[in-house]
């Protein structure tokens, strides 16, 4: 008797167990603002004002560090994996920029594909005077805390009056 069909149901079957493990993925998480393109359509550079752009969109949730007249509007898509920091689906950031007078200029949308790299340098600053043996550790306190004396009533609570 040939094992060769057995296999391929055993295969099979395995495939279709794993395939139905997607059904159990958790689903994406939205974070932030997600302005939508029917949304941005409606807003007309020129014209739109700082109310018209908040009553549609919404609060900002950044603005520009040293321009208060740049709105920032950042939203991603996530979904988590097992055993690692949650895999980053999109990333959305929709740029306002308003004039002096509160009247918008333009709107830029940035994704994923812009998004620069960052290297995170893995240094640290040292702070001199902080590093203490075992025994220092030990007896360091000791002779620093001098007891309070027990007040007038005999158990702590609030200090008597000033007279």
């Amino acid at each position: 008797m040939s094992r060769l069909p057995i296999l391929r149901t055993a295969a099979l079957g395995t495939l279709l167990l794993l395939a139905g493990c997607g059904w159990l993925a958790p689903p994406p998480v939205v974070r932030g603002n997600h302005p939508e393109a029917e949304q941005l359509k409606e807003l007309v550079p020129g014209t739109s004002t700082k109310q018209d752009v908040t009553s549609l969109l919404g609060s900002p949730t950044a603005h520009a560090t040293f321009d208060d007249n740049t709105w920032l509007y950042i939203g991603e898509r996530t979904q988590k994996r097992v055993g690692t920091v949650p895999a980053v689906l999109t990333q959305k950031v929709v740029i306002v920029t308003f004039n002096d007078a509160g009247v918008l200029q333009h709107i830029q949308t940035r994704d994923k594909a812009n998004a620069m790299p960052v290297t995170v340098i893995a240094r640290t600053t040292p702070s001199p005077g902080t590093e203490a043996n075992f025994f220092q550790q030990l007896f360091g306190n000791i002779g620093r805390f001098v007891p309070v004396a027990s007040s007038p009533g005999g158990g702590g609570g609030a200090p008597p009056p000033a007279q």
